[in-house]
């Protein structure tokens, strides 16, 4: 990539880091949807992005993922830039949190970053226009790739009918979807994490599976389901959740959402907002609940990484780690779209040395490599 297109975004950042983060984060968005709206902008944004990122496709869920490098929810709730996002040149764009009724989320301000240490800190709460205005951005477009749509459920629907949110949003996005991610990890709707316990999550992915087994007859179309979980769980609630996943035959896991600990933050004064970090100080979190997951599951279930991937280096520790795709979204605030094609140029590299014909062939053999190493270092 020419220096002129690198470096464009890292100097109009200073710029952008003066305004509030939320108020960035929508002028960005409506900036680059605006243009995009001129004839032939889309396929400019396309040339100078997606198409200088490698083919490097993954087999998964039954989909074929153009690379492995996706874009996690949070940034489009509502499905407003699937096009110009999809131009940037990632394998395909998560999208969401939607909920079925529309809500305003959390007081304001609620976004904050951390630039010393490359971290957010949100507490959204599930802004959302609803699922009425959501599938209206959907329908009756051509999608320019593969859609993750990730649900959650309203702020003022009780835990004990926490289902019936999830179920409404199923069959409002199942055709749109090529997967649908049930978001019950989100640390900024009160009691959400409360449907990772044991006593609730059997019965509320045994519904989701049934009413997904109906959808599927309905429309003859198999969209997959994946839990996206919290990083802030013991070993033994991850033992648990893998069970459940097993056991409820959920299609795959996203490891992480955001955390509520603040490691590294301790002298930072924004640390002390509340809500969830992403970024940097969240890597070591999310790359060990990949790890306990992976051993609990033992690779019977796809796991998409996510949270604290900067690099190539980082996507293949999570990778190697247990991961089958990664997904990135704050070091994109910091970095810019070039990153994307950083990360998967780097996997590429990787794949080219190891001699294997695929990246999913060069994890599977990284993975047998580190195996027999742990094996002697404790024989």
């Amino acid at each position: 990539m020419p220096a002129s297109d690198s470096d464009l975004y890292l100097k109009i950042r200073p710029l952008l880091f003066r305004l509030d983060p939320e108020q960035s984060h929508r002028l960005v968005l409506g900036l680059l949807g605006g243009t995009c709206r001129i004839p032939g902008v889309t396929a400019l944004v396309r040339a100078r992005y997606a198409r200088r990122v490698p083919a490097l496709p993954v087999d998964v869920l039954g989909l074929r993922f153009p690379n492995p490098v996706g874009l996690a929810a949070g940034l489009d709730k509502d499905a407003r830039y699937i096009h110009p996002l999809a131009a940037l040149g990632f394998g395909w764009l998560e999208l969401g949190t939607v909920t079925p009724q529309p809500q305003p989320g959390s007081a304001k301000p609620r976004l904050f970053r951390i630039p010393g240490h490359h971290a957010l800190i949100n507490r959204m709460g599930f802004n959302s226009d609803g699922l009425q205005a959501f599938v209206a951005n959907l329908a009756g477009r051509a999608k320019p790739c593969l859609l993750g749509i990730n649900i959650g459920k309203n702020a003022s629907t009780p835990l004990e009918h926490a289902q019936d949110d999830y179920i409404a949003a199923l069959r409002a996005v199942y055709i749109h979807a090529a997967y649908v991610a049930i978001n019950i990890s989100s640390p900024n709707t009160p009691g959400l994490r409360e449907l990772q316990e044991r006593e609730r999550l059997g019965r509320l992915l045994q519904e989701l599976k049934t009413e997904q087994a109906a959808l599927a007859r309905a429309h003859q179309l198999y969209v997959p389901l994946a839990l996206k979980v919290a990083p802030d769980l013991s070993d033994e609630q991850f033992a648990f959740i893998a069970d459940a996943v097993l056991a409820s035959g959920i299609d795959a896991v996203i490891a992480t959402n955001t955390t509520l600990a603040r490691p590294g933050l301790e002298n930072e004064l924004i640390g002390r907002e509340s809500g969830g970090l992403s970024g940097r100080p969240l890597k070591s979190l999310a790359l060990n609940s990949v790890r306990v997951l992976f051993r609990h599951m033992g690779g019977r279930v796809p796991i998409i990484g996510v949270g604290g991937i900067e690099n190539a280096n980082d996507a293949w520790e999570r990778l190697v780690a247990g991961a089958d795709l990664v997904q990135i979204y704050t070091a994109m605030i910091f970095e810019g779209p070039k990153i994307v094609k950083q990360i998967v140029q780097g996997l590429a590299e990787r794949v080219a040395r190891s001699g294997e014909q695929s990246l999913s062939a060069a994890v599977a053999a990284e993975r047998r490599r580190v195996a027999t190493t742990e094996l002697k270092d404790t024989a």
